[in-house]
């Protein structure tokens, strides 16, 4: 088999499948408080944490984000780099991102960014959420993604291997699952700064207002 068409074979479950297994289990409340505690909120569930900034740091925030997700990308675009100059690169903030992929657009954008070096998966996070918008547009997905991994330094032998990894795509679903099931994480972006919830991207100023008074405490 071409491994051309290999590609599209395993993108195309990807893309049919993550959506309807999110849908098999979605309809968690909108309610104001997550569910679970502190203590379960920072264990990092099946896959390992990916984190930005002093792990001592006197605020702690998670963030939960679907790369497919309008709002997530524009916090990413427009907040995050703001929000890493003034709180993360200062010790005053440590970062957690955790992947919650509504549909299999954002499934295979996690697996790619998974499956890369650690110091290269926030690079292709931000470069995924930077051109989120033509995705949405683009005829053809498959194309997209996979113009997408070679551009962040995959070979098509590579991500052929990344996305037919079902252990990581488990795992992904995994993380997601006990989000909606534990936390009551039920959109996106959802962020727990030192456990409260705040649902929703967030301007600099917003942000700001969560987190300053707990650095004066």
């Amino acid at each position: 088999m071409k491994r051309t068409t290999l590609f599209a074979i395993v993108a195309a479950a990807i893309l049919a499948g993550a959506a309807v297994v999110f849908a098999s289990m979605r309809g968690g409340g909108e309610g104001g408080e997550g569910g679970g505690g502190t203590v379960d909120l920072m264990s990092p569930g099946a896959l390992p944490d990916k984190a930005l900034g002093d792990a001592n740091a006197p605020v702690t925030v998670v963030e939960y984000a679907s790369l497919s997700c309008s709002h997530c990308a524009e916090f990413s675009n427009s907040t995050f780099s703001q929000v890493k100059e003034r709180y993360i690169d200062t010790g005053k903030v440590r970062f957690i991102f955790r992947e919650f992929p509504f549909d299999g657009v954002a499934m295979a954008g996690s697996m790619i960014a998974r499956c890369a070096s650690d110091d290269k998966y926030f690079p292709i996070v931000k470069a995924f959420f930077e051109q989120q918008a033509s995705i949405h547009s683009a005829a053809s997905p498959l194309e997209w993604l996979q113009n997408f991994g070679k551009q962040v330094g995959f070979t098509e032998e590579s991500l052929n291997a990344c996305l037919s990894n079902r252990e990581l795509e488990a795992n992904l679903g995994a993380v997601r699952d006990r989000a909606a099931e534990k936390f009551n994480v039920s959109s996106t972006p959802t962020f727990f700064i030192n456990g409260k919830i705040v649902r929703g991207g967030m301007t600099i100023e917003e942000f700001a207002n969560e987190v300053e008074p707990l650095l004066k405490n």
